[in-house]
C-alpha cells in the first residue's frame, strides 16, 4: 500500500525554522519578529502564501513587486534553514514500521523543492521516501489533487493512504479520492471536527493500526 504524506505539521515541526527566517527579513524592513503562534498559523499553502501572510500580519503594503522581492529574500534564507525543525513523537518509529512492512511511502508537500531536500538530508529521511512531490515538481500545488496523482503514480500506483494536518491535505486527499488519515497535533487552523477525514490520531503510534484498518477497507472494495 501507499502512504502519501504531508511534510510539515505532519511529520516535522519546521515552524522554528520559518520563524528565524521570517525575523531576519523583518528585521531588514524594520519590522518586529514573528511569534511561534503566528508563524505555525501561516504554514499550509506554499511559501508564496507564507510571504503574503507574513506581510499582511506586519502592514507591509502587497504590491506585485514588494510580494516578488520578499519572497526572493525569504527563499534564499529559506532554502538551507533545517537546524531547528524536529520531529514529531513517534514519527521515526512509525516510518520504520511502515516500511518494514513492505509499504511505500510517499511524500507531498507544499513547500519548495530546494528547502524540501534540504530537510530531508538533514533529518536523515532521503531513504525512507520512495517518491517526493513538493511545490515546483508539478505546476499546481495542494489541494489540487495533481501533486497527490504524481507521488502515487511516482510510487507505482495502486492502493493509497493520504495522512496530514490540515484542511489543505483533508481537501487534498478528497479531490484525489483518497482516504484521509489527520494528525491531530500539527498546524491545523480548524477544529478536528471540522476537517473531513476517515481517521484522526495524535500519536504516530496510532498509524499502523489506521493503516491496517485502511488497506483492510480497500481490499474489501476491490
Amino acid at each position: 500500500m501507499n502512504i502519501v504524506f504531508d511534510l510539515d505539521g505532519t511529520l516535522i515541526d519546521s515552524a522554528p525554522d520559518i520563524q528565524a527566517v521570517a525575523e531576519v527579513i523583518l528585521a531588514q524592513l524594520g519590522k518586529p519578529p514573528l511569534t511561534l503562534e503566528e508563524t505555525r498559523s501561516f504554514v499550509g499553502e506554499g511559501a508564496k502564501v507564507l510571504v503574503s501572510r507574513i506581510m499582511a500580519s506586519r502592514g507591509i503594503e502587497e504590491t506585485v513587486e514588494s510580494h516578488a522581492k520578499i519572497y526572493a529574500d525569504f527563499v534564499a534564507e529559506y532554502e538551507f534553514a533545517v537546524d531547528r525543525a524536529v520531529f514529531y513523537p513517534g514519527v521515526i518509529d512509525a516510518l520504520a514500521v511502515l516500511k518494514g512492512a513492505g509499504h511505500r511511502i510517499g511524500l507531498c508537500t507544499n513547500k519548495p523543492i530546494v528547502p524540501t531536500r534540504a530537510v530531508l538530508r538533514h533529518m536523515k529521511l532521503e531513504p525512507v521516501f520512495d517518491a517526493v512531490v513538493s511545490a515546483g515538481t508539478v505546476a499546481s500545488r495542494k489541494p489540487d489533487p495533481e501533486m497527490a496523482f504524481r507521488c502515487i503514480a511516482d510510487l507505482g500506483g495502486g492502493p493509497s493512504l493520504f495522512v496530514g494536518d490540515s484542511g489543505t491535505d483533508s481537501e487534498t486527499a478528497a479531490n484525489a479520492k483518497l482516504p484521509f488519515a489527520l494528525y491531530t497535533e500539527g498546524y491545523r487552523k480548524s477544529p478536528v471536527s471540522e476537517i473531513p477525514h476517515r481517521w484522526a490520531f495524535d500519536h504516530f503510534d496510532q498509524l499502523a493500526g489506521i493503516v491496517a484498518e485502511a488497506q483492510a477497507e480497500q481490499t474489501a472494495a476491490q
